[in-house]
């Protein structure tokens, strides 16, 4: 089912949640709406849902308009962030709900119900469970069976808002892969909110990357990810080292080290600007390869799996620089803190005001 979400607005006292928000989404897509607690992506998922009512605008579901429908008209299932299952039922009654409260004329009959209870729980791995209760069941596995109760009444859109968040780091890795082998599969038009990145960056065909209530960039995780539309994108997405500096020749100096930019064009117009570059694309060498390279002492390291986090003083930088480099290179080198080497600053992008130059 595509969806269409036209020009909708949101306020609360106080403060505007949804600021002309259009969105299109194509059938069978997977959706991240990416963005910093309390930026609207909730609020925006919930009038999807009909859970709540937009102020202006229309969401439109397969050409139906559906603004002021309520969410059991809607064929939407929504998986909540801390599960929401009835603590009375046991699994199979808690997948089974939503089938067994439609209206008689509607319902289904009770073998199909629990045909379709078990093929659900096969496709989230948790048939074995069948009998258990939420109490009996991890956190990962009860965000299963509420993605099952989800799909049992056949949605056409599946909204999902946070659903990874309230779960411990592996948990959130192995189910989120989960979930794009399950939407591989059914081909749900499928839409989730996210305030982490590398979930979003994992999961989605495309990324909305939302802040106070606007629409900052739509695009695939690779658009997103190498093609930041402003300094708000570039920043969120990613850890990221930000210095103030002075476009001047060609070039952004900071504090009193030019830094060869190539996009930038000798002659441009003096001005203040920001210059980003990411942690892994810092270069930390025991052997000067450039004149343009820093000199700079380790502060602090940090162990990070098969990446070590290094933090570097570098004269004439007010901030400590942090750099990203595989483990392998850090053994080679043989790094202890308090170490001088030298930094190749690669792939620096600037930024006047929120707009790259």
């Amino acid at each position: 089912m595509s969806i269409e979400i036209r020009n909708i607005t949101k306020s609360y006292p106080g403060y505007t949640a949804l600021d002309d928000i259009s969105l299109s989404i194509r059938t069978g897509e997977l959706i991240a709406l990416l963005g910093p607690s309390g930026c609207g992506k909730t609020t925006l998922l919930r009038i999807i849902a009909g859970l709540e009512t937009a102020d202006k605008g229309s969401i439109i579901l397969e050409d139906k308009d559906t603004t002021n429908l309520p969410a059991r008209e809607k064929n939407v299932g929504f998986v909540f962030q801390h599960y929401a299952l009835f603590r009375r039922l046991n699994v199979f009654d808690n997948v089974a709900f939503g089938l067994n409260v439609r209206p008689s004329s509607q319902r289904q009959s009770k073998s199909e119900i629990r045909d379709r209870v078990m093929h659900l729980l096969q496709l989230v791995q948790m048939e074995w469970a069948v009998k258990r209760y939420p109490s009996q069941l991890s956190g990962g596995q009860r965000q299963r069976i509420a993605l099952a109760r989800a799909l049992a009444v056949n949605p056409k859109v599946l909204l999902l808002d946070e659903p990874f968040s309230a779960l411990d780091a592996k948990v959130r890795l192995e189910l989120r892969r989960w979930l794009r082998k399950l939407h591989e599969d059914i081909h749900v038009t499928s839409i989730f909110v996210t305030h982490d990145q590398e979930e979003a960056l994992e999961l989605a065909d495309r990324i909305v990357v939302i802040n106070k209530g606007k629409i900052e960039q739509l695009g695939s995780p690779q658009e997103v990810y190498d093609h930041p539309a402003n300094a708000f994108v570039y920043n969120f997405l990613g850890n990221v080292n930000v210095f103030q500096g002075r476009i001047r020749n060609g070039k952004v100096v900071i504090g009193d080290h030019p830094v060869d930019t190539p996009h930038l064009l000798d002659g441009h117009e003096e001005k203040n600007g920001q210059a980003f570059i990411r942690p892994h694309e810092i270069g930390v060498s025991r052997i000067r390869s450039s004149e343009s390279d820093l000199v700079g002492k380790i502060r602090d390291i940090r162990i990070m799996g098969s990446q070590i986090g290094l933090e570097l003083e570098t004269t004439g930088f007010e901030k400590l620089i942090e750099a990203e480099i595989p483990r392998d290179t850090w053994r080679n080198l043989q790094l202890n803190r308090g170490d001088e080497v030298f930094v190749t600053l690669n792939k620096v992008k600037v930024f006047t005001g929120d707009y790259e130059i």
